[in-house]
């Protein structure tokens, strides 16, 4: 059966890999003058608008590493969890073709790449999801980030982290925000790194939180 969560969660992963990447796109396109910090901004102005948006329908999770947590912590049933994952990736799937179709000779559409070691950018991007996470546990409402305060806690962290990190890691933070790119343009080295350390980092933050509020979770 057809469920709107779905749906919201596709419509929300594909505007924030869309706006998202396609900051980091027109960065490039137009020799930086949206800047750094603007794309930094522009990820945490579009999750803080996606959980006003789509906080009430779905949660506004966009992202796997996330919705992985609430499951193995119980706070999202197990039954949505794969089709969460299917509508956050083709979501992303989507806004990466659509990127290459308006801007197709750009050779990266925005993907991760670590620009040191894969070890700096696989320890970076765990702690940077750990925090991201642990702050989403702590304003969200049982499965759902919804709220102003939500909103705005979450939607800062990303632009925090972006801000300092991005540089170096890329500050993906989010399986489906790279996977995506990395397919649709070819440039898939250093993928795992991107699929594996926001999760784990996601998963710690969530046993974080247990010691933190062990009543709450």
């Amino acid at each position: 059966m057809f469920r709107r969560n779905y749906l919201g969660e596709f419509i929300g992963t594909f505007i924030l890999v869309f706006c998202g990447t396609g900051a980091i796109i027109v960065n490039q396109q137009t020799e930086g003058m949206i800047t750094h910090p603007g794309v930094a901004v522009t990820f945490g102005l579009v999750v803080t608008s996606l959980i006003f948006a789509l906080g009430d329908l779905s949660g506004a999770h966009l992202n796997p590493a996330v919705t992985l947590a609430f499951t193995f912590f119980k706070k999202f049933p197990l039954k949505m969890l794969v089709p969460y994952f299917v509508s956050q990736v083709l979501g992303a799937l989507l806004a990466s073709a659509s990127l290459l179709m308006l801007f197709p000779d750009n050779i990266m559409l925005g993907a991760t790449i670590p620009a040191g070691s894969p070890m700096q950018s696989f320890a970076l991007e765990f702690v940077l999801t750990a925090i991201l996470v642990l702050v989403i546990f702590n304003v969200s409402t049982g499965e759902k980030e919804k709220g102003i305060t939500a909103a705005i806690a979450i939607g800062g962290v990303v632009a925090l982290e972006a801000m300092f990190a991005g540089p170096i890691s890329g500050a993906s933070m989010n399986p489906a925000r790279s996977l995506a790119p990395a397919l649709v343009s070819g440039h898939t080295e250093g993928l795992w790194i991107y699929l594996t350390a926001p999760i784990l980092g996601a998963l710690i933050a969530g046993f974080l939180h247990l010691l933190m509020h062990p009543k709450k979770s």
